[in-house]
């Protein structure tokens, strides 16, 4: 549901210059984007995420051999920086070796650690996720004096002209 109407909803939106509500991001992306195809100065633009929540996203089982499988690949990444930063002070081939020697000895630690570190938690964390944050609300504020050009922009009628 969307709320153009310019009676701010809150206290807190009227302090801000509320120019327009929407229930998802999208919504208030588009609205700023007519705002800048209108010419606006989009640069007095915030879009602000009310009724914050964590949405965890659980991706699959977490196993102490994925666990280990995971660390090994960070490891490997971090070992492989390691051989290319002592690399470069190295002359000749051997260069190589410490670029293989680097990323053999990183994927071995970070699996021993992804292993241990899964390990400790006892199976109270048997599941691999991610996690963001939602917001329930969106509002479109404007700034420096320029809110009701905003809804007049939005609503479709010809916006005041300022001095």
């Amino acid at each position: 549901m969307t709320n153009l109407g310019p009676e701010p909803l809150d206290p807190v939106s009227a302090a801000w210059n509320t120019v327009a509500s929407y229930d998802s991001y999208e919504e208030a992306q588009a609205a700023v984007d007519r705002l800048s195809d209108e010419k606006f100065p989009v640069e007095n633009i915030d879009i602000v995420g009310s009724g914050l929540r964590l949405v965890e996203h659980v991706t699959g089982r977490l196993t102490k051999g994925m666990a280990a499988a995971g660390g090994a690949a960070s490891g490997a990444w971090f070992g492989l920086f390691i051989g290319l930063l002592v690399g470069l002070f190295t002359p000749g081939p051997a260069w190589l070796g410490l670029l293989l020697g680097g990323v053999l000895i990183g994927a071995v630690w970070g699996a021993v650690f992804g292993f241990v570190g899964h390990a400790a938690t006892g199976g109270r964390r048997d599941f691999s996720s991610v996690r963001s944050l939602a917001a329930t609300r969106y509002d479109v504020i404007a700034r420096g004096g320029q809110a009701e050009r905003a809804r007049a922009i939005l609503h479709g009628s010809r916006p005041a002209v300022s001095g």
